[in-house]
């Protein structure tokens, strides 16, 4: 007998919805609903600058790989042009002979400006005199300057990082020779943001500041839309999502974004609201001759101030009462 008197309960008990139960009578009628488009998004570094050399010869040191960290300023390669330790050398050498014939140039001015004392000379030969000497120091300063220029040349040779971050490249290696200008390392830095490539067709319904939602290991993230480039290329549009905590482990991993490009109006019902049995989903529903169940067809579940709701393609129309389900289970029971 008392498993008998139970039965009914355990089966009305079976019969409530899993989920936070409805509480009020809810009338369908057409809400908005956002439309995503699936898109796919790399990470980007938001700072990829080459680190170049700035001078030709062979590259002897190199420092980093990819996938290293740097900072500012740190040195990466250095490149050594033997040529320069040479013109050094003759440089070195034409300022000793100079400063030679100076030491001599400035004994004839002394031994002239005696001269002019005691009238044995002319004014004239001592200016001239004085005026070898003025050419051979600017000769001399010409040679110091050039030595300058030769020495700040040799110390370029050394490749400093651009920017603190990841070494994304190194297409050189130790023992090339480079030419001024070619590229010994890559590197991304400044943080990462995501770079979309949006069919035209939907760029018109996106806008700055747009929120955009980015799926990651099964999980929904949300970004903000920060730039919409005006250059078309290849019948898409390149966009920028900002996103906090992005990972830069892998610059250039693709994730997938789904961008809100319109809305539509669809017929939705909380998901308390829908039960399943022999395989259909049912809603029950307030009629004039009493609650009734009616068959529906589900699509996709959003959720709305906090409520999760579901889409109900067919079986309802604007109008319908949807019954709570406290009222829902007791006529589920008896209609069983």
């Amino acid at each position: 007998m008392l498993r008998t008197a139970l039965l009914p309960r355990l089966l009305l008990l079976s019969l409530l919805p899993a989920g936070p139960l409805l509480a009020d009578p809810f009338t369908v009628a057409p809400m908005p609903v956002t439309v995503w488009k699936s898109v796919y998004g790399s990470v980007e570094a938001r700072d990829r600058i080459p680190a170049r050399s700035r001078i030709g010869g062979t590259l002897v040191d190199l420092s980093v790989s990819e996938g290293d960290s740097v900072t500012a300023g740190q040195e990466i390669a250095r490149i050594v042009d033997d040529k320069l330790d040479f013109q050094l050398a003759a440089l070195s050498a034409q300022r000793e002979a100079l400063e030679a014939q100076l030491a001599n140039a400035e004994t004839d001015l002394q031994r002239g400006e005696d001269l002019l004392k005691n009238g044995v000379t002319t004014l004239q030969r001592v200016d001239a005199l004085r005026t070898q000497v003025d050419v051979l120091k600017g000769q001399i300063m010409a040679l110091s300057a050039q030595a300058d220029v030769v020495a700040q040349q040799a110390k370029e040779g050394v490749v400093l990082a651009p920017v603190a971050g990841c070494v994304l490249d190194v297409p050189v290696t130790r023992g090339a020779v480079l030419m001024p200008g070619e590229v010994v390392a890559v590197v991304g830095g400044g943080g990462t943001f995501l770079r979309l490539a949006v069919p035209e067709r939907h760029a018109t319904a996106l806008e700055a500041g747009d929120r955009i939602r980015i799926t990651e290991g099964g999980a929904d993230r949300e970004g903000r839309l920060a730039r919409l480039y005006p250059l078309i290329e290849g019948g898409r549009v390149t966009a920028d999502v900002e996103i906090e905590n992005l990972p830069d482990s892998f610059v250039g991993k693709r994730m997938l974004v789904s961008l809100p490009v319109g809305e539509r109006a669809a017929l939705m019902v909380p998901q308390a609201a829908l039960f399943t049995r022999a395989g259909l989903d049912f809603v029950t529903l307030q009629t004039a001759s009493g609650p009734v169940l009616r068959s529906v067809v589900p699509g996709e579940t959003h959720r709305i101030d906090g409520i999760p709701m579901v889409e109900v393609v067919t079986g309802l129309v604007p109008g319908d009462v949807v019954l709570p389900a406290s009222e829902a289970a007791q006529v589920r029971a008896s209609h069983d």
